[in-house]
């Protein structure tokens, strides 16, 4: 499949031609378990020390007290007779329900299908249909996937990549990622009231300061080919980002995938 190679500018200066991977079925359950997996690898598991809230001489007065038989500090100038510990009811007792340390948090996939997964991610940004769907505002994007010339990664500053984006109709989808949506929930008492959206993924074969100069701009994601996933491709496990790709970044996603 032969597609334009755009300039900064806009304008079409020659043609490439796409690696097969381009053309591979979209496998929604393979990309969904990929995300899962790469996802669930970086929870932190967590747990309670076994002798938290057990560390005392507490013992309990049994019967006959006229006070309850839960384990008492000995010696506490208490008014029913001494200060409760280690039950979950007591001041500084036991957790009641603990989380498990023990409990199986992180997903597994196959080296295989998860390679399988990245090239059907790649395939999806290769469809239009699909990066319209997702919500990305393409409708001014002259080719899908956008293939643009080497000189994109040298743009350093935010108004360079600004003008690019301008001239390639992009800037739509990145003003789309500017409004914030504030998240439901507890979440926005725990540091994460934005749900940011995501605007278009640069992939490129070699950082010259595109990463620098493209920071700034709201949802927008730099990253180099050889370590393209499929989060970047497929964030959340949505399928058919926005992609544009510069023609080195082509050759090497060819040899990597070959």
């Amino acid at each position: 499949m032969k597609l334009n190679v755009y300039s900064i500018s806009g304008k079409v200066i020659n043609k490439t031609v796409l690696p097969d991977i381009f053309e591979d079925e979209v496998r929604v359950d393979l990309i969904k378990r990929a995300v899962i997996a790469s996802q669930s690898s970086r929870y932190q598991p967590q747990g309670v020390d076994w002798f938290a809230g057990k560390r005392t001489s507490a013992y309990s007065y049994g019967a006959g007290h006229a006070v309850s038989r839960v384990p008492r500090v000995k010696g506490s100038r208490h008014a029913a007779g001494g200060k409760g510990a280690i039950v979950p009811q007591a001041v500084g007792g036991r957790s009641a329900h603990p989380p498990n340390v023990n409990k199986k948090i992180k997903k597994l996939i196959n080296r295989k299908e998860r390679l399988k997964a990245t090239r059907s991610a790649i395939a999806a940004t290769a469809n239009r249909k699909l990066v319209l769907e997702r919500g990305h505002l393409a409708e001014n994007v002259p080719g899908i996937p956008l293939i643009v010339e080497n000189k994109f990664e040298s743009l350093n500053t935010t108004k360079k990549s600004k003008e690019a984006f301008e001239n390639l109709g992009l800037w739509d989808d990145v003003i789309r990622a500017k409004n914030k949506n504030i998240r439901a929930g507890k979440g926005t008492m725990r540091g994460r009231k934005y749900k940011i959206k995501k605007s278009p993924l640069i992939v490129v074969a070699n950082e010259k300061g595109l990463e620098k100069g493209a920071r700034n701009l709201p949802g927008v994601d730099v990253v180099n080919a050889m370590n393209l996933s499929v989060e970047h491709l497929a964030p959340g496990a949505r399928y058919g980002r926005l992609t544009v790709y510069t023609k080195n970044a082509i050759i090497k996603l060819k040899e990597r995938f070959i």
